[in-house]
């Protein structure tokens, strides 16, 4: 199989959608299904069973599927690491972004980048409900979390920023006319679940009582602050958020208010202590060398 073929293949092995693949892979409908064929006759077997409605992999497309993704992970590193050789790149770091703030973090970016010209920097998105397992996982090398994170197999970094809350409420919500809020006023009002990592992480996020006691309703499970937002603005949650959002996510629907009895939230750099290396601790430098952020309304 060349490359691209294989890429194909487990494309459409994860999607299971032929007109998805070809979109993910800015290919026709009709290049897509011409690889699985040929994959198909070399192999001498169907990899999927496919009618009208469905896609689903046969056995043996299961097991190629299996045998291939470590193959293909390996080699497509191979590739990059040779490209980036050739451009003078001898290493990549891979930060996982929960907050929406990348840009504030700038400054932390441009000295790591100064510093060590022979190493990229990759900023990328990390979903909350996902954080630790792609920690875990090796999808990211650090990861921008709120705190505490009290796990054993993780090293709590230097600290980048605090935030006070705000409470996000559809501009239709009855809180929506309110200059500001307390968790007290907000108790019964339904607030977004998570299965995302430790209770005791999310419950610092988002309490799951007021300082008085009283329990904080809370109503769907969400994997990140898109769908909280969306269930947001159609006013069937209220979510607490760093202020930041009030920057970053300026939407017509969705109004942030004040909160006046909670704490600022701490940001800082997480890793897995097993795979630190001369990079993380690069990055950790800098970060300890500028010091926190001044804290923005």
């Amino acid at each position: 199989m060349e490359l691209r073929d294989i890429e194909i293949f487990l494309t459409l092995a994860e999607e299971l959608h032929f007109g998805r693949t070809a979109a993910r892979l800015c290919l026709s409908p009709a290049r897509v299904t011409q690889a699985i064929q040929k994959q198909e006759r070399q192999i001498g077997a169907p990899l999927f069973e496919r009618n009208n409605r469905t896609v689903r992999l046969t056995p043996v497309g299961r097991q190629l599927r299996d045998d291939l993704r470590p193959l293909y992970a390996g080699l497509k590193d191979s590739v990059q690491r040779a490209q980036l050789a050739a451009q003078g790149i001898t290493g990549t770091l891979r930060v996982g972004m929960l907050p929406m703030n990348a840009y504030d973090l700038r400054p932390y970016w441009d000295v790591f980048r100064i510093r060590h010209p022979q190493w990229r920097l990759r900023i990328q998105r990390t979903q909350f409900s996902d954080a630790f397992a792609a920690l875990r996982r090796g999808d990211v090398d650090v990861v921008v979390t709120w705190l505490p994170v009290e796990e054993p197999d993780i090293i709590v970094g230097p600290a980048l920023f605090a935030e006070p809350r705000v409470l996000a409420v559809s501009v239709d919500h009855e809180l929506a006319r309110r200059t500001s809020v307390s968790l007290e006023m907000v108790a019964d009002f339904s607030h977004p679940d998570s299965e995302a990592g430790p209770d005791y992480w999310f419950d610092a996020y988002a309490p799951p009582q007021t300082r008085r006691g009283r329990p904080i309703e809370r109503g769907p499970s969400v994997r990140d602050a898109e769908e909280a937002i969306t269930l947001t603005s159609m006013a069937e949650i209220v979510t607490l958020f760093p202020a930041h959002m009030t920057r970053y996510w300026v939407r017509p629907d969705i109004a942030y208010l004040p909160i006046t009895d909670i704490g600022a939230l701490p940001y800082a750099l997480v890793w897995r202590s097993e795979t630190e290396n001369e990079l993380i601790r690069a990055l950790s430098e800098v970060v300890r060398d500028l010091g926190p952020l001044a804290q923005k309304s």
